[in-house]
């Protein structure tokens, strides 16, 4: 088994001069495709099983399908609990296997992010398991709007919390479609300063690859968050394939042929934030 917690994947990542991608899956055929991916790139991966996946499947079913995947390939693979809202939520997750908890207290004041986000990270140490934290507000397109992580907030949020990594808000976005747009080198550069905690960048399929390339390999992110970029890529591969042959009705046989489009582009996403 090449199960791993998220400090297993980050200290080396912060250490080398790389990052790893937490990869957002919605359901089997995704999170196939993104182990395998790692496989063949020889790279860590974070499975994250976000809102959206945990309202379609279970905890408990996901912990295991995270796990099964990870006994399947030779790299790390961590099983990511992303954006947790309650402690509930989270204790279900670690009760269900997962390696990693994110609670997102983000949009908490500041003493009550801390303190509930020291909560978590208590009981994710006593199981031997990491936690990822969230200071600042990272915003989504067409949603609500992002608010700027304060570094002298992030120093103290890593200090008082306990986290094994923190996600900042630097000009990233969730749900973003293109990548017009770009992070604020400037605040990172702040945090990095104030804090050794490895820095998580949620919604990096927003940030330009040129970007996240160079911010991996010159700077503390050491987790870069991708989700709407390799949907869009599911999405256009799904459509392909039933127009491909439209008497074809097996969904087995149709989702056949969209796990080589994903390899193809979640391979590009961990080459690219990888070590050179």
């Amino acid at each position: 088994m090449t199960l791993a917690t998220l400090t297993d994947v980050l200290r080396p990542a912060l250490r080398d001069g790389y990052a790893v991608g937490g990869l957002v899956t919605l359901g089997w055929e995704d999170m196939r495709a993104y182990v395998h991916a790692a496989e063949a790139e020889g790279l860590p991966v974070i499975l994250q099983a976000g809102p959206s996946c945990r309202k379609h499947t279970p905890l408990p079913v996901l912990g295991k399908m995270f796990r099964h995947l990870a006994d399947s390939v030779s790299v790390p693979v961590v099983a990511h609990l992303d954006h947790g809202y309650t402690f509930d939520e989270c204790r279900e997750a670690l009760d269900s296997g997962f390696t990693s908890l994110m609670f997102d207290g983000s949009r908490l004041s500041l003493s009550e992010n801390i303190d509930q986000t020291a909560r978590i990270a208590e009981i994710a140490h006593a199981a031997d398991i990491s936690c990822e934290g969230e200071i600042g507000f990272v915003g989504y397109a067409q949603g609500e709007n992002s608010q700027g992580t304060d570094p002298e907030e992030a120093a103290r949020f890593a200090r008082d919390s306990g986290v094994d990594a923190m996600a900042i808000s630097v000009g990233n976005v969730h749900l973003q479609q293109n990548q017009e747009g770009g992070l604020d080198e400037a605040r990172i550069r702040a945090i990095e300063a104030a804090t050794d905690v490895p820095l998580v960048i949620h919604g990096g399929s927003g940030v330009p690859p040129a970007q996240r390339s160079a911010l991996a390999r010159n700077s503390s992110i050491c987790k870069f968050n991708i989700g709407t970029e390799l949907r869009m890529v599911f999405g256009q591969a799904l459509r392909d394939a039933v127009a491909s042959d439209p008497d074809r009705f097996d969904r087995v046989q149709i989702l056949s042929d969209v796990e080589a489009p994903i390899v193809t582009a979640a391979r590009s996403v961990l080459r690219a934030i990888g070590p050179v």
